[in-house]
């Protein structure tokens, strides 16, 4: 799954590519660089971005050892090949009695497995401190949004720690460290830097203490992640040995899930970017992984997510429609009170809270479906938006990408015109509305034709206003959540339809455009 090379010279991880993923659509585009060397011949404006193990001295320590760094040249066996049967490693000599040996092995998916000992042939002990470090040049170019967290993230016993990309480059300065936040972790935790779908990340042996450090270095714009192990004390003639994992890959909730179960990596799901509703996201998400394995379409688990979603909250809901029903019963009697109070507003709403009270209407429970539909609706946003699982999903015909808009434009005419549509960052493509948005305008339309109307007219203006309002807003969204606020509606119409039904006042949808053309048609000779 993975493709690259480690650098003989510093011996890092800066060559990197995920086989599984490519750029775009296009299955010839690019596959997707995790990590890579400024100037890399094989990928345009490359910047530094890699991975790196190392021992350092102790800060107390007033002995002086030469360490390799990124200038040491690491030999390796002829021909070496890293696969998951075969690990390779890297040997250095400084010459003065340390002999420094790094085993780096791989797994099936993305994780490896670093082990670095040193051999004290020098006659006197040495105490090192060995450490692991991820550097990045430059914050991604993925556009951040408030639901997006890109950046640093961490956990440290069990305590989630993240920063912005922005935020790393506001830290305090310390004396010792530059500007850094600086964590100490007891029993266990990890650190690295995540974007949108990949991340890169040090692992320490669960269970073993080492400080977490989050630093940022404006000279040369480094955001850098590390995680610092203990001292080891190493006598003459013995050896010292570390171990640490390293993460390189693609955010999969099952893989990552797969580390946490069974490498005991405590909270290593939360790098998935769950937000603040993470109690509606995480199960969302399962239910919506679940259904796309047992139907294998997105779009189609999106819409049985909808059908699973409409049907836990419809108890809830079920009082607010009949509420609403009632309401409709109401708006004749609600009509004959405005014309006797005429533009007496306290009046008018004196009797209407009569005329509520004696038909023991409560007209505020018709909010309830709309508050309970907004953390569900932001989840769901979530969800699709920042999960791995939902990039380049299709759903069926022009649909390719449910993380990404309706392709189709009303101004091509869907296609059948020789002309393309605008990008996605120009201002005309807020009117170039794809079949999704119109058909969401046509579900808002026909389940507001439901409720009852405001008994302002200026109210009652903005809201048949608002159906052609939100099909433009949310035009530009990704179409697994249109394809979702599309099924929500038509769910609900059913629902309040079969209610009001049931209640007498089976709702005449189309009566005001037959009162409409029987208004304008010429009187019969």
């Amino acid at each position: 799954r993975l493709a690259g090379s480690i650098s003989l010279l510093g011996g890092t991880f800066d060559d990197l590519s995920l086989k599984d993923y490519r750029e775009t659509l296009d299955p010839t585009s690019p596959i997707v660089r995790l990590l890579s060397h400024k100037g890399a011949s094989d990928i345009q404006d490359a910047e530094t971005y890699y991975a790196n193990f190392g021992w350092l001295t102790p800060a107390d320590s007033t002995a002086k050892v030469d360490l390799p760094g990124s200038d040491t040249l690491w030999t390796a066996a002829p021909g070496a090949k890293l696969t998951p049967d075969t690990p390779v490693t890297l040997t250095w000599d400084n010459g003065a009695g340390l002999i420094f040996h790094r085993q780096i092995a791989v797994d099936q998916n993305f994780m490896f497995t670093v082990t670095q000992s040193v051999e004290n042939k020098s006659g006197q002990p040495v105490r090192l401190m060995p450490y692991g470090l991820v550097l990045r040049e430059g914050a991604p170019k993925t556009a951040t949004t408030y639901v997006l967290h890109q950046g640093s993230i961490g956990m440290a016993d069990g305590t989630l720690h993240d920063l912005t990309f922005k935020k790393m480059t506001k830290l305090d300065a310390d004396p010792a460290e530059g500007q850094a936040d600086l964590v100490d972790v007891a029993e266990g935790g990890w650190i690295g830097l995540t974007d949108k779908y990949w991340m890169t990340t040090l692992v320490p042996t669960p269970g073993q203490p080492f400080r977490m450090v989050t630093k940022y270095i404006p000279d040369g714009d480094y955001f850098v992640t590390s995680a610092r192990l203990p001292v080891i004390e190493i006598a003459a003639g013995t050896s010292g040995t570390s171990t640490s994992m390293l993460f390189a890959g693609a955010k999969e909730w099952e893989t990552i899930r797969g580390y946490e179960n069974d490498l005991g990596i405590s909270g290593f799901v939360d790098s998935i970017d769950w937000g603040w509703f993470f109690f509606l996201t995480k199960p969302m998400f399962w239910l919506l992984h679940t259904l796309h394995g047992l139907i294998g379409n997105m779009g189609l688990a999106i819409i049985a997510l909808t059908f699973v979603i409409k049907t836990l909250v419809f108890p809830l809901a079920r009082k607010s429609y009949i509420s609403m029903a009632k309401m409709k019963e109401l708006q004749p009697e609600m009509e004959k009170l405005k014309e006797q109070t005429g533009d007496d507003r306290a009046k008018l709403q004196q009797g209407m809270m009569a005329l509520y009270k004696k038909e023991k209407v409560n007209p505020a429970s018709g909010c309830l479906p709309i508050f309970l539909q907004i953390p569900i609706f932001y989840s769901l946003y979530k969800v699709i938006y920042v999960t791995l699982e939902l990039r380049h999903a299709p759903f069926f015909g022009w649909i390719r990408d449910l993380s990404a808009p309706d392709p189709s434009s009303i101004l091509n005419l869907f296609g059948l015109l020789p002309w393309a549509t605008p990008d996605h960052s120009s201002i005309l493509f807020i009117l170039s509305l794809g079949v999704l948005p119109i058909l969401l305008g046509i579900s808002m339309w026909f389940q507001q034709k439901l409720n009852p109307a405001p008994t302002d007219a200026t109210q009652a203006q903005i809201f048949a206003w608002m159906p052609w309002i939100f099909m433009f807003m949310l035009g530009s969204f990704a179409s697994g959540l249109v394809l979702y606020w599309i099924t929500n509606n038509t769910i609900t119409f059913l629902q309040q339809y079969t209610i009001m039904s049931m209640h007498g006042k089976r709702p005449d949808l189309f009566g005001n455009i037959r009162e409409g053309f029987k208004r304008n048609k010429p009187a019969s000779k």
